[in-house]
Parts: C-alpha cells; structure tokens; sequence
C-alpha cells in the first residue's frame, strides 16, 4: 500500500481512508476494469450502428489503448475471493451479452456456442497486454480485427475432436516429482504468494523443512515447475514434426497437444501465472527465454505456410495462445471432463479443437484464429 501511495503522489494514511486493505484497492481495480469495458462497448455500439465489423475494429482499438484492464483481468481472479470473482464475472457476462445480441443477430447459433465464441472474442481483442507487438498499433489492431471476425463467423458445435499425443512423463526423482505436482495443485489453486512450504509438504505427507532436501527454495520450486512445463512442450513439438506431413499438419498438431498439456495439468498455468513472483530471480530469464522458444515454433510454421513477416505472425499466435490460456485461466468449462477432448471449432475444413485451426490465411486476407470453447 505504501508502494502504491507512492506512485499516486498521496500519503498512505489517505489512502487508507478510501480503501480499507489491498485487498480492497486490487477489488475495486478490478470492478473499475469492467466498468470501462462497458462504457468501451457502449462507445463502440454507437460507432458502429448496427455493423458488426465496425464494432470489432472499435473494440480491437479500444482495448489495445486500456491493456492495464485486459492485465488485471487476466492476472488476478486467484486473489479475489468467490464473492468478489462473481460479482466479476457477472459483470462481464452483462457486456458480453451485449456482444452477442449484435454479433449473432443473423445467425442460429445455440446459447453457450454464442457465450463461447464472446468470451473467446474477449481474449483476442485483449491479446495486445500479453506480448510486445512489433507492429505499430494500428497495424497490430487491423491484424486482431481481421481475426476477430473470422473467429466470430465460427460455429463451436462444428467441432472435430482434439488429436493429443499419449502422455509423457518427464524423467524425475519420485519424492521431486510428488513435490512439483503437489506445489502446481497449490499454486494453481491460491497463487503462489499465499502458500507456504509447510503446506506444500503437508501435501505430500512429510515437513516443510523436509522439502528443503531437495528444493532450496519455494521459488526454485516454481522454477522447477516452468522448466518441466517446457519440457513437456518440447515432446509436443517433436511429436508434431514427426506425425505432421507439412508445416500446415505440424502446426495443428502443435496446437492440439497445447491445448491437451494446458488442460491436464495446472504447470503451464502455473508459470505463466505467477512470472511476476521471479521477477528478481536470475533464473526468470530462463523461464522466458522457454516461453519465447516455444512462441517462435509456431510463429515460425505460420511465417512458412502463409508467406508472412513475423511480427504479423506474432499477433496471430499470441491472439490464438491467448484464447487457450485464458480458457483455463478463468476456469470456464474445464471442469468438465469433455473439455480437452470434445470442445472446438470447425473452420472452412481445416477443423480443430480450441484453436486447432489456430492462423489461417486466404491469398487476400489477415489471420484467421480458430475459437476455444472457454
């Protein structure tokens, strides 16, 4: 609080008059978010007249120049609490009905297909906050409105199922590997500040000084879980290269087995959800450094496919990672067991699940994503 008192120019006692804890402050950001996301709608509703491009190319502008409220919508949920990330939520639905009302007008679409494709619409037009475009804006914006609306002229119940390779497990002492899988539970469930290395051994039924044995520290921990996570990833890519009969093959098969690591386990969300927490830790770049690689794989098959630069590949894919990321994020349907295997899209034939058909590209055209089914 005193850090943010700050940064605001007033003494932390005042600060304390308006908002009790952090707790509080970081709530009423988050409502704040929302709340500008609904008057960005209505502005853009009343641009577009009734011309549903018009108001996704509002909407991509908008939130490319309010990436802090895309960045507190994505990042914080783990510390709200059930009441607050409901009245969050709630919040957002009402907007996003709005969405649909003017999106699907002419289409006969089921309820939750629409609720999908709006939610799915809301983590591409947020895309720009994850990632440096290398782009000028308005380049970036017109690259995300192209895909915005070939993604809302997809039809979810078209779906063709997820192709996931067998599951492999990354070599690893048992005890080590009980206490990664134990700590991505934890993290995954309350973040990673909040947990304790007591708690993380209680977990795997021996003490907190135990754990020590073999992890130094609580954040080699996370480390440990974001270079397993790469790991993992790496057996995608290979498994991809070796099924895939072209680039175009190697790409969706790429896509399925992220959507089937991300969906079976908390790792990759883990690490990407609790970066921050590194940030002073020379081992982050590392991390980075992962998350870069495997980032490059894909911009590298669409820049081969579809005869693009890669910063126009860049957008793309982290407009697509986005749809993926934030599904599981925000915890929207994977519960349900069916999630990695029967949710997705079906697109003009080139068919996934989630985002199998990722970027696509006609001669004249931007980058098309495929949908996630959030």
């Amino acid at each position: 609080m005193a850090d943010i008192a700050r940064a605001a120019g007033v003494t932390a006692p005042s600060l304390y008059r308006h908002f009790a804890d952090k707790q509080a402050l970081l709530y009423a950001a988050v409502l704040a978010g929302v709340d500008d996301l609904q008057t960005c709608t209505d502005t853009a509703l009343a641009a577009a007249d009734g011309d549903s491009e018009a108001f996704i190319a509002a909407m991509c502008g908008s939130m490319a120049r309010r990436q802090n409220a895309s960045t507190l919508w994505r990042w914080t949920g783990t510390y709200l609490t059930s009441e607050q990330n409901r009245e969050v939520v709630q919040g957002t639905r009402a907007v996003l009905r709005q969405w649909a009302e003017l999106l699907f007008a002419d289409r006969d679409l089921l309820d939750w297909e629409q609720r999908q494709l709006v939610w799915t619409l809301l983590s591409v037009v947020g895309s720009l906050s994850v990632h440096r475009a290398r782009l000028s804006s308005a380049q970036s914006v017109l690259e995300l409105t192209a895909a915005a609306v070939r993604l809302v002229a997809l039809t979810p119940s078209d779906a063709i199922p997820l192709r996931v390779p067998p599951h492999v497990d990354v070599p690893g002492d048992d005890r080590r590997s009980e206490i990664l899988d134990a700590a991505a539970r934890l993290f995954s469930e309350r973040g990673y500040g909040p947990v304790t290395v007591d708690e993380i051994g209680a977990a795997v039924g021996i003490t907190g000084p135990s754990v020590y044995k073999h992890f130094p520290s609580k954040a080699t921990i996370l480390i440990e879980i974001g270079r397993r996570s790469g790991a993992r990833l790496e057996v995608g890519v290979i498994a991809a290269y070796s099924a895939g009969s072209d680039d175009t093959e190697r790409l969706a098969l790429m896509v399925d087995s992220y959507v089937g690591a991300i969906t079976s386990m908390p790792d990759l969300s883990v690490s990407f959800n609790n970066a921050s927490a590194l940030a002073d830790d020379p081992s982050s770049r590392e991390l980075l450094d992962i998350q870069r690689r495997y980032v490059r794989r894909w911009s590298t098959l669409m820049t081969s496919i579809h005869e693009i630069g890669d910063a126009e590949a860049a957008v793309a894919v982290h407009a697509a990672l986005s749809i993926v990321n934030d599904a599981v994020r925000v915890r929207r349907g994977t519960e349900r067991p069916g999630l990695p295997r029967t949710d997705g899209v079906s697109d003009a034939g080139s068919v996934g699940v989630v985002t199998r058909s990722t970027c696509t590209r006609t001669p004249h055209d931007h980058p098309r994503l495929a949908t996630v089914t959030p």
